[in-house]
């Protein structure tokens, strides 16, 4: 019968034995976890690789600097945001979008870019800004436009209201009621957002 006290004195070695893409997994998840829970401001490459249960050394061999991991941990801890929603009315398809965005949001990788976007000073904030904005950015705009103009091929939607500061509405008031109210965006917030924000606000003349 095998001891508890054996297993545990063999998970160090099996952890040590970790290699290549398998070990660099377990970094980046750690580099993510540090980011949710301390911040950009908390995290050490110490840390990191006590959370990912390997050497200091191992971390650096990858990632010669804290910059270097943190933008490799976002890239690989990004949601996918692909599949655009179509649901018959852009109500329906905003609301879900902004369901996808509030659980994206609220996830380990979702604390990581807030930490970074919140925590860093302008030099480093440039650092991430490509793997935010290709990660992040882009594809809220690029589902929000299809939506939208969606709406405005189906009568919804104002022909005008395609533009980037309509684009940005949605984003923006997560993000802000978020950081500056501490709202979590139940469902029902949610809602209450698209009803008397954005529906208002895409409404044509004389609807």
């Amino acid at each position: 019968m095998v001891s508890s006290s054996w297993v545990a004195a063999q998970e160090p070695t099996a952890a040590s034995r970790r290699r290549g893409a398998v070990l660099e997994r377990a970094i980046l998840d750690a580099a993510l976890e540090q980011l949710s829970t301390v911040g950009w401001n908390g995290l050490t490459m110490e840390g990191v690789a006590a959370g990912a249960q390997t050497g200091k050394a191992a971390v650096y061999r990858r990632w010669p600097s804290k910059e270097d991991l943190v933008a490799d941990a976002l890239r690989a801890g990004l949601p996918q945001f692909d599949a655009v929603p179509d649901l018959g009315s852009v109500r329906e398809d905003l609301l879900h979008l902004c369901l996808r965005a509030r659980d994206a949001m609220f996830s380990p990788s979702g604390f990581a870019v807030r930490s970074v976007i919140y925590e860093c000073d302008t030099t480093q904030a440039e650092r991430f800004h490509a793997v935010i904005f290709d990660g992040v950015v882009e594809p809220t705009i690029r589902m929000l436009r299809e939506v939208i103009t969606r709406g405005i091929e189906r009568g919804e939607v104002r022909p005008d209201a395609a533009n980037g500061y309509v684009f940005d509405a949605v984003p923006a008031m997560m993000m802000y009621r978020s950081k500056m109210c501490g709202s979590e965006w139940s469902d029902t917030d949610l809602e209450q957002m698209i009803d008397q924000l954005m529906v208002p606000l895409l409404r044509p003349e004389g609807a």
